[in-house]
């Protein structure tokens, strides 16, 4: 059985380098900006062949408008031959014009969709 506790060593104090002597590193803590990703529109482009319901109903279901907005967005595509439905990072918008793609597909529209990046 032990007595006494065991002796922790010392350790000498640490002495600040003489900032003459040139051995010294300063670190200068610089803030970080990320730049907000590139953005991406998703147009969707006319054609004659694809019903303006079935349009509408796309925008509403894929990009989350109400009936007045997606018209708004369909009228646009119809008179101009092409309109932008939202603008996203680039994965989402890729996501949005795959989903448009499949549904249009699957309905027998040759409806076409793209996603540009977004000029500003």
């Amino acid at each position: 059985m032990a007595s006494k506790s065991p002796e922790i060593p010392k350790t000498p104090p640490v002495q600040a380098p003489d900032p003459d002597e040139g051995g010294t590193v300063v670190l200068e803590r610089r803030t970080q900006r990320t730049k907000p990703p590139h953005m991406y529109q998703v147009v969707m482009l006319n054609d004659d062949y694809t019903p303006m319901e079935f349009v509408v109903v796309v925008i509403q279901e894929f990009f989350g408008k109400d009936l007045e907005g997606a018209t708004r967005i369909m009228l646009k595509i119809h008179l101009d031959g092409k309109g932008v439905c939202g603008v996203y990072s680039r994965d989402v918008a890729a996501t949005k014009v795959d989903q448009v793609l499949d549904a249009a597909n699957k309905a027998g529209h040759p409806l076409k969709c793209i996603s540009e990046p977004v000029d500003f």
